[in-house]
């Protein structure tokens, strides 16, 4: 990674809000497509599917949390198995504004927002 991310470049956003103007590149971080949000709806300009937790992780983590600074810590390993799709992620939001696309109904425990500190290196 060369010069820092800007942090207002990585976004998060629900895959059951409106996508907006502001949001730049929609990607879609989960492994499963969200419930009830068609294609044309999620305007979405990637899926990373293996971008995100193991279906194992995924269900060990159960969106519990008090599981939530473990389940950190076994994602980011995953992640750094895959470096291709984090370093991506990286160049895209060097380029501008992504938005990381979820469904999980919990906004502060989840997969992206984890995924947004790996992105941004903290």
């Amino acid at each position: 990674m060369s010069a820092p991310i800007p942090v207002e470049n990585v976004k998060l956003k629900r895959a059951y809000e409106a996508p907006a103007e502001g949001d730049g590149t929609r990607i879609l971080v989960d492994r499963l497509w969200p419930r009830g949000v068609s294609k044309k709806e999620a305007l979405l300009d990637l899926w990373m599917k293996d971008i995100a937790p193991s279906t194992e992780l995924r269900k060990w983590f159960s969106h519990d949390p008090a599981r939530w600074n473990e389940f950190r810590r076994r994602y980011a390993r995953e992640v750094e198995q895959n470096t291709a799709r984090l370093d991506q992620l990286r160049s895209l939001a060097q380029d501008g504004p992504i938005t990381l696309v979820y469904s999980a109904h919990d906004e502060v425990h989840n997969d992206a927002v984890e995924l947004k500190n790996l992105i941004l290196g903290h």
